[in-house]
Order: structure tokens, then sequence, then C-alpha cells
């Protein structure tokens, strides 16, 4: 099958939507940084807590979620750990698997970087569509969990 023709304004948008990606990421990884922890670090809190209908996930999960092989997730855990971000539990149901839950000190972590987050992708609505953005934007007044 050929490919599709893509007009100009086809480049254009998706070209548009690229930087606007690349500036939201890079706003990450600089907020991130303020805090003493890297992008990725962030993104490991910020999925253990939004981790659906509970508060901790496994390795394996987290590996998924951060596209990333599980021997760097793991790694990544133990930096987490040594800052006193995360600590591991072992698994509820299966002995085998690893619990990765948030500490106090993780918890508030995030709490400050989510928050610069989701105001940074509020701005962003009229240049590409945020999925959930009337969720964020109807929390933006309710205290934080």
């Amino acid at each position: 099958m050929p490919p599709l023709s893509l007009s100009k304004s086809d480049f254009e948008t998706l070209s548009h939507f690229r930087y606007q990606l690349r500036r939201f990421l890079r706003f990450s990884e600089e907020a991130a940084r303020r805090h003493g922890v890297t992008h990725l670090q962030y993104q490991l809190l910020l999925h253990i807590r939004g981790f659906p209908d509970r508060e901790w996930a496994t390795v394996g999960e987290l590996a998924e979620r951060l596209q990333a092989h599980h021997h760097g997730v793991v790694s990544l855990i133990s930096r987490c750990e040594k800052l006193g971000l995360v600590q591991r539990q072992v698994g509820r149901n299966d002995r085998r698997a690893v619990e990765v839950h948030l500490t106090a000190r993780g918890n508030d972590m995030l709490n400050a970087l989510a928050g610069q987050h989701r105001d940074e992708l509020l701005k962003l609505q009229g240049i590409f569509r945020v999925p959930g953005a009337e969720e964020l934007a109807a929390g933006e007044g309710n205290s934080q969990r």
C-alpha cells in the first residue's frame, strides 16, 4: 500500500504538535531538576500514584508505563529509594512480585511537581487537545489528597 500524500498543512500541524510536545517535556525536565530529581524519577513517582485503583504499582507495571526495560526500572527504583522517595514491599498476593510505594517525602515531592505540570498542561489546551483537560481544570481548586 503506497503511503498517503501529506499536504504542507499536514507537515506544519505535525511540526507544531511536536514542537509544543517538546516544549512541555522541556518544562517537565526543568521543573523536576529544580526539585532535585530527574524527569524519569518524577515520572516513576507519578505512575506509582497514578496507577488505577491503588496507591502502588509493581516493577513490571512501572516498566510498561515508562516504556522501559525491567532492569532499567529496577535501577531507577533503587535510585529513588536512596533518595527516600519510594519503598519496596513484598507482593501481597504474589510474594515473587515487588510492590513500589511512595514514601511521605515522595508524596510531597510529587504533589508539588504534579501541580506545576497540571498548570502547564492547562496552558496547552488551545494548542493541542489534552486528554482529560476538563477533569484537570475541575480539580484545580480542589485540595490535594
